[in-house]
């Protein structure tokens, strides 16, 4: 894997990065409000969609309705438009900052810094319910589809199963990493579970009873603060607050390449988010250096 080509413009750290309308383009947002579209093919053609007032934490786009739903750091959600982002409707509903989204059904879900989960309806944009799943952070939050149930790692270092129906915690892995989990991924098919935390490890649980652990790495130097797979699910990549970007294969964990800053012309600042783009073909990287990193085999 290497460089292709680096995305600038943000005048913050970028924080998120999600696919957009077509597999070659994708959005960014961060610490500067402002979310911008991409073409991967070419890293000089960024256009600002829209703009917040506030920092952003998090982002999903909404294909149906061609909105971007971006949570800022005072636990705030932005409705936006993409039509006409003046129309913007902004709320306020968790105390603290907005870590995390997830769309199923009819429903999105949020996730934030006050340990709550809100369940929106999408069309309505109003809060239906929440849960207290914890008095800390939840930071992390991913859907296993076969099961349907909602998967989320906390900064009490414990990882919960939360019906999306009824808003219940079904169980929860007590003390799954020393400190917050940042980051969960899911392996296809739904049996196995990947969990990154602040402590810099990796595990891998099976989740086809009791949850077990079955690896435990020391994937990185500081925290990992994202895990995402390739379509496929034969590779996954991790990002990290040590400036490094890695890849491992699925099956065995076996790390297959290191991506820095001074050796691959890499990030420079911790690495906060990852996405595959282009069927798989292409990972975008982004960070505190205020740019996206274009990476391809």
């Amino acid at each position: 894997m290497h460089k292709i080509s680096q995305f600038t413009g943000h005048n913050g750290a970028i924080f998120a990065l999600s696919p957009f309308d077509r597999s070659d383009t994708f959005l960014s947002a961060g610490g500067d409000g402002w979310i911008v579209g991409w073409e991967l093919n070419n890293p000089d053609m960024g256009k600002l969609l829209a703009r917040v007032s506030a920092q952003i934490f998090s982002m999903v786009y909404l294909p149906e309705s061609h909105e971007v739903v971006a949570g800022n750091m005072d636990g705030g959600l932005h409705w936006v438009p993409l039509e006409d982002p003046e129309k913007t409707k902004n709320i306020a509903v968790h105390q603290k900052g907005v870590f995390a989204f997830l769309p199923f059904q009819e429903w999105l879900f949020s996730a934030g810094g006050d340990g709550r989960l809100h369940k929106w309806s999408i069309a309505a944009k109003r809060s239906l319910e929440s849960l207290a799943v914890t008095p800390h952070s939840i930071r992390s939050l991913i859907l296993d589809p076969v099961k349907e149930m909602l998967i989320a790692g906390a900064s009490d270092g414990n990882i919960y199963f939360i019906d999306p129906f009824s808003m219940e915690v079904r169980h929860h892995i007590s003390a799954a990493h020393d400190s917050s989990v940042f980051s969960l991924a899911l392996y296809p098919g739904g049996q196995y579970l990947l969990s990154g935390g602040r402590d810099a490890r990796l595990k891998h649980w099976d989740l086809s009873g009791d949850p077990i652990c079955l690896q435990n790495l020391p994937a990185h130097m500081f925290t990992i603060n994202d895990i995402r797979f390739n379509p496929e699910g034969t590779l996954f990549a991790t990002a990290g607050r040590d400036k490094t970007l890695k890849i491992w294969e699925a099956a065995s964990l076996k790390l297959v390449k290191v991506l820095e800053g001074y050796r691959d012309d890499g990030h420079y600042n911790s690495v906060n988010a990852l996405l595959w783009c282009n069927a798989g073909k292409a990972l975008c990287s982004a960070g505190d250096d205020r740019s996206i990193i274009h990476w391809a085999f």
